[in-house]
């Protein structure tokens, strides 16, 4: 259907569609100028009013004589504001309105103008909690894609880079911009993904990122290592994108999507670069063994206990020395779900009771669980490193997937001693190295396909690339 140059006929079938006798929050504003009769319709809370009163005054100046013979004039002599077309497609109008766009019908013109006079409620771009840094800008994402797209171009000012708005699910109607460097992203991956995210039929993103990301990923998400990596920071965004990745920002979510991911982009952090180069590589050298401690400290630990002869000397002060009440292996495998817990238990608490509660928690469960004898103090002592270390990673997904390789180790180990350790170590690089980005290459690029230059760059913090002028 398109739109009838009668207003009556419009009237009727936008007050019909858009359902204005049960909708309190959509308003249609019915107006006269210069003696033709107009109508607006917006969504209460979404309009700028100092914006449409300027808007209401200019309009009404407007006399009968003055009246254009086309909309197009008219918008172009009439209308003093920046981002205004015209449209005639019903459900394009339909979805803008409902998008917070405010529509305008004027009898005689068979075409809607469309103003885009939203504001956007939106909470301050203060820094994320989780991405925190050192030193560094202090500025995040937020919930209202607008603002996204702005503060990566405050960092990127070059004609390179591409904003593309997409739009995606059939009751959501949920904005996507895709955002590349035109002359460095690869543009075949570009193109897919645009066709996959126009070509997917879903219902909602109701869960922004991660509906987005399931539906881009076809294949069995049984690899627990994230093909995606996720920041609320601009500037990790912006120095993405000028790496040559893809970045994904999804209305209603205050992150950005970073593909294609290697193991190597997961790990990285903005922290590194804010330092110099002596210290970034310090720090990311300090994360690389931290996490590889963490990931192998318990199951090599129980190796040891159950084979206690095999250690040396020197570290036998490293096994239990009280009664084991508890099999070493319930008890890791116990404290592994209760650190999860309590970090449900932190998440759900007030923010005021947040720290003395998990001061008082970690306090008594830890003094009192020991001497009860259901724990001994040393697995106490390496699972809490444990849990510590896993807040090196940015990546809660990388996190996780870390934890699963550790449980299946653990398990393996108590089973078959030494060869289950080899077979979980074997089975935790195999899972890395045989994972996929989306774009379908290599999960630890450079190592596989090598590429020296780049590897230096991915286990060193060296020196950014610059140009001198001449």
């Amino acid at each position: 259907m398109m739109i009838s140059s009668r207003i009556d006929e419009n009237i009727l079938y936008f007050d019909r569609e858009l359902r204005l006798d049960t909708n309190f929050d959509i308003i249609r504003r019915d107006i006269e100028i210069g003696e033709k009769r107009a109508s607006f319709y917006f969504i209460d809370g979404f309009i700028k009013d100092e914006v449409m009163q300027k808007l209401m005054d200019a309009l009404f100046k407007i006399t009968k004589d003055e009246w254009p013979t086309d909309i197009k004039t008219f918008i172009e002599t009439k209308i003093s504001y920046v981002e205004v077309e015209e449209s005639e497609e019903v459900e394009d109008i339909i979805i803008q309105i409902l998008s917070g766009v405010l529509c305008m019908f004027i009898d005689g013109y068979d075409k809607a103008i469309k103003l885009d006079v939203r504001t956007y409620p939106a909470r301050g771009v203060e820094e994320p909690w989780k991405d925190k840094v050192m030193r560094g800008s202090r500025d995040g994402f937020v919930e209202t894609l607008i603002f996204n797209t702005a503060l990566i171009r405050r960092r990127i000012r070059d004609r390179e880079l591409c904003v593309e708005m997409l739009n995606m699910g059939s009751s959501s109607k949920t904005d996507i911009a895709m955002c590349y460097m035109e002359n460095r992203a690869d543009l075949d991956l570009v193109k897919d993904l645009k066709e996959r995210i126009m070509n997917t039929k879903v219902d909602a993103l109701t869960m922004n990122q991660e509906s987005l990301a399931e539906c881009l990923f076809g294949g069995k998400m049984l690899n627990p290592f994230p093909k995606f990596k996720f920041s609320e920071r601009p500037d990790t965004s912006a120095a993405a994108l000028l790496d040559g990745n893809i970045i994904i920002l999804v209305d209603n979510s205050p992150s950005a999507m970073i593909l294609p991911t290697s193991v190597f982009d997961v790990i990285e952090e903005a922290d590194e670069f804010y330092f110099p180069p002596v210290t970034g590589t310090y720090i990311r050298i300090s994360r690389f063994v931290i996490t590889f401690i963490a990931l192998f400290l318990t199951p090599v630990w129980l190796l040891y206990t159950k084979n206690p002869q095999w250690l040396p000397d020197t570290l036998r002060f490293t096994l239990m020395k009280e009664t084991v009440n508890v099999p070493v292996i319930l008890q890791l495998l116990i404290l592994e779900l209760a650190i999860d817990g309590l970090r449900l238990a932190a998440i759900n608490t007030p923010t005021s009771l947040s720290t003395p509660l998990s001061v008082t928690a970690g306090l008594v469960i830890g003094e009192f669980t020991v001497k009860s004898g259901w724990f001994n103090a040393e697995t106490m002592l390496y699972m809490s490193f444990v849990a510590l270390a896993t807040y090196t990673q940015a990546s809660f997904e990388f996190g996780y997937a870390l934890k699963f390789m550790r449980i299946i180790m653990l398990l393996l180990t108590e089973i078959f001693s030494i060869y289950g350790l080899i077979a979980g170590i074997i089975l935790t690089f195999a899972t890395i190295i045989f994972n996929k980005t989306i774009s379908g290459k290599s999960y630890i690029y450079p190592i596989y396909p090598w590429n020296k230059e780049k590897f230096i760059r991915k286990v060193l913090r060296v020196r950014l690339p610059h140009k001198r002028k001449e």
